[in-house]
C-alpha cells in the first residue's frame, strides 16, 4: 500500500500536542478509506525547550518518528530534515500548530492523486488580501523584485503547506543550500505544480514563533539567495549620482570661469560628501549580505545535526 508522509516541524508546541495527535489519527483513517494510503508521521523538534517531545511520544499513535535536532536551526532547515527522514510515496508538509486545516489537507491530497501529471500541489493564503495596505505593498514589491529576470516564478503568498510526490521530494533533497529560502527552492526545482487557495484557521493554542524582524530577515535571505537585482539597482544609482556630479561640476566651472559667479563651496561640498558617503555605506552593507551568504555556502557545514530520533514502538536512537 502506498504511504503518505506527514512532515511537521515544531518548536515549543506542548499545548497543541493533544489536538495534533487527534488530527493525525483522523487523517490516517480518512486517507486509508478514501485513497488507500498508509500514513507515517515525521515530526521535527527544532530545539524545543519545553516537554513537547515527551508529550508527542505519549500522544501519537500508529507509525511515527520524531527527529530531535541538537538545537534550533530554523523552520526552513527543520522542515528539510523532516523531508530527508520521510520514506513515503507522497510527502505532505504542515505546521504543528494546526492552522493548516484537515479539509485543506484532504483537498491537497485529492488534487495530486486525481492528476498523474501533477508533481506538487501547494497552498496559497487567501487571507493575505485582507492585510494592511503597507504590508500588501511590501509583499508586492518583494515578489516583483525576487522574480525579476528569473526563468522561474515564485508564487505570491505560497508557503510550505503543500504535498509532493516522492520524485519531487528527492529532487528537493539534492538541493543543499545552507541559507535556505524554501519558497524559492520549490519554484527553482520546477516540476508540474498547481496552487489552491486556503484560509488558515486560528491557532488552537500557543503563539506564533515568527516576529516582524524574523520575517524581514527571511525576506532578505530570499533576495540575497535568488536575486542580483538589488546590486544592479545600486549600480544604476551610482551611475546616476556620478553623472549628476559631473553635470554639477560643469555648472560650477561655467559659472566661475565664464560668468565670474561666486559658487558657495562648503554647502555643496558637504552635500556631495553626505550623498556619496551614504550611498557607499548602503552599497557596502548590501555587498556584505551577499558575501555572508557566500561564506555560509563555502564553509560547507552540515545543514543540521540530529541529537536523537524517537520511533514508534522503539527506543530513541
Amino acid at each position: 500500500m502506498p504511504t503518505l508522509s506527514l512532515v511537521a516541524p515544531f518548536l515549543n508546541e506542548q499545548e497543541s500536542v493533544t489536538d495534533f495527535a487527534r488530527f493525525t489519527k483522523r487523517l490516517g483513517c480518512d486517507i486509508k478509506k478514501r485513497f488507500n494510503l498508509d500514513l507515517e508521521v515525521v515530526l521535527v523538534d527544532d530545539g524545543s525547550t519545553d516537554d513537547s517531545v515527551v508529550r508527542y511520544r505519549n500522544a501519537l499513535e500508529g507509525n511515527w518518528r520524531i527527529v530531535e535536532l541538537s538545537r534550533n536551526f530554523g523552520k526552513e532547515i527543520a522542515l528539510f530534515s523532516g523531508i530527508e527522514e520521510s520514506k513515503g510515496d507522497f510527502v505532505l508538509m504542515v505546521d504543528a500548530d494546526l492552522q493548516h486545516t484537515f479539509s485543506v489537507c484532504m483537498e491537497l491530497i485529492n488534487e495530486l492523486l486525481a492528476d498523474d501529471e501533477l508533481d506538487v500541489v501547494y497552498s496559497v493564503r487567501a487571507d493575505r488580501l485582507e492585510e494592511s495596505r503597507s504590508k500588501a505593498v511590501f509583499s508586492k514589491l518583494f515578489y516583483r523584485l525576487i522574480n525579476a529576470g528569473q526563468r522561474f516564478t515564485i508564487p505570491e503568498n505560497a508557503g510550505d503547506f503543500r504535498i509532493m510526490r516522492r520524485e519531487a521530494a528527492e529532487a528537493l533533497r539534492t538541493i543543499r543550500d545552507k541559507r535556505r529560502f524554501n519558497k524559492g527552492l520549490y519554484a527553482w526545482m520546477g516540476f508540474r505544480q498547481k496552487g489552491i487557495l486556503y484560509t488558515p484557521s486560528p491557532r488552537t493554542s500557543g503563539s506564533t514563533k515568527w516576529s516582524k524582524m524574523g520575517l524581514a530577515a527571511l525576506s532578505l535571505e530570499g533576495i540575497t539567495s535568488f536575486s542580483a537585482v538589488p546590486l544592479r539597482i545600486m549600480s544604476v544609482i551610482g551611475v546616476i549620482i556620478g553623472l549628476l556630479g559631473v553635470m554639477y561640476g560643469a555648472e560650477i566651472v561655467v559659472k566661475g570661469l565664464i560668468f565670474d559667479t561666486d559658487v558657495p563651496g562648503y554647502p555643496s561640498l558637504m552635500a556631495s560628501i553626505s550623498v556619496l558617503g551614504g550611498f557607499n555605506l548602503a552599497l557596502l552593507g548590501l555587498l556584505g549580505e551577499y558575501i555572508w551568504v557566500t561564506i555560509g555556502e563555502v564553509k560547507d557545514r552540515p545543514l543540521y545535526i540530529v541529537r536523537r530520533i524517537h520511533r514508534s514502538g522503539g527506543k530513541p536512537q
